[in-house]
């Protein structure tokens, strides 16, 4: 099985690659532009919302827009946190009903929304059943059956109303929980987008424990190269995307799972069983200039498997693209990304828009 800390250092290595140079052959002159950029770069690590996370900025502003993504960070962590008791989720799961904050609660619809969107391929009521597997303590066991189908009638989505106005969060059924750390990773990101530039930085860069995203282009005006972790491997990738402006944003059963009698479980779980899904693909990667929406769509069309999701692109095409790899390695890249996708170990076929 594969390590979480050889996981972890090919995230990082994800990251660090982030900064090397733009499009082209001229190994010497992106080498050049790495060691200028770098110099001008503020950087920060912190660890928060249970992963390592790495934020860059360039500029005159660049060391005011990272303390305040730091800050910002912190406090969406607080505020969110199914592992804190003081959390606005953890107190409306243990009462069944609160006022949310205003980012809480906009969160909150966010992920109903995706949810309908979706047809429960995303879910943010699903921490029940986590909780069973638990993924949430590290202390994994096999639910039963009949179990998990006592506890998937908990997940309703009709059986959670948000008023818009107050933010006041009812749930319907005893028993319920919600856990917006699908889509909470993609909204930071974005989040600090704009904290970046309001503090006047137009190059920068967030990278939340694998979910990337970037702002402009680098300061020489190249594209940001993001390479897409291999699930089978921690020293190659998938690939290499380059693009500016967008959330990169990446699910699979390898992040998180256990090995019980020989079968692997994995953390991606489908609503409509109770078990970790089996779509038959490895990992999906979204693309789009909305970090929220990437982050839910990477679980969705995961749980949804290939077919399903090319269908769901296809009627979305203008607003993300994807990366899918299947469990037989078959690598599919919808029509959005050939031009800036690029894999030396593998071939891939392009998904095309429904004429």
């Amino acid at each position: 099985m594969r390590r979480v800390l050889l996981q972890a250092a090919a995230m990082l290595l994800c990251a660090a690659m982030l900064l090397c140079g733009g499009c082209g052959e001229n190994t010497e002159s992106a080498e050049q532009s790495a060691s200028t950029d770098a110099a001008e770069a503020v950087t920060k690590d912190v660890f928060a919302m249970d992963t390592y996370m790495t934020l860059t900025a360039y500029g005159d502003g660049a060391s005011d827009a990272v303390d305040q993504a730091v800050n910002y960070i912190e406090t969406l962590d607080a505020m969110l946190s199914t592992g804190s008791a003081d959390s606005e989720i953890s107190k409306l799961n243990e009462t069944g009903s609160a006022v949310l904050s205003s980012e809480a609660a906009e969160l909150f619809a966010r992920a109903l929304e995706i949810a309908e969107a979706t047809d429960g391929a995303f879910h943010p009521l699903l921490y029940p059943i986590m909780e069973a597997w638990g993924f949430p303590t590290h202390e994994y066991r096999v639910p039963d059956a009949a179990e998990l189908e006592s506890l998937l009638q908990l997940t309703d989505l009709d059986d959670v109303t948000l008023d818009a106005d107050s933010g006041l969060v009812t749930f319907l059924k005893e028993g319920m929980k919600a856990d917006l750390g699908g889509i909470a990773k993609g909204y930071t990101s974005s989040q600090i987008m704009e904290i970046f530039q309001s503090c006047g930085v137009t190059s920068g860069m967030v990278s939340l424990g694998g979910n990337v995203q970037v702002l402009g282009a680098k300061p020489d005006g190249s594209d940001w190269r993001i390479a897409l972790q291999n699930p089978d491997e921690t020293e190659n990738y998938l690939g290499v995307l380059e693009t500016q402006d967008r959330a990169v944003i990446t699910s699979g059963g390898y992040e998180r799972y256990f090995e019980q009698d020989g079968t692997i479980y994995h953390h991606i779980i489908d609503a409509k069983t109770g078990y970790p899904a089996e779509s038959g693909l490895q990992s999906v990667t979204i693309v789009s200039e909305d970090g929220t929406l990437a982050d839910g769509l990477s679980t969705a069309l995961f749980v949804m498997g290939l077919d399903t999701a090319k269908a769901y692109w296809q009627a979305n095409s203008s607003t993300f693209d994807a990366i899918f790899l299947t469990d037989d390695d078959t690598l599919y890249v919808t029509a959005g990304l050939k031009d800036c996708f690029t894999s030396s170990d593998y071939d891939w076929i392009v998904i095309e828009e429904v004429q």
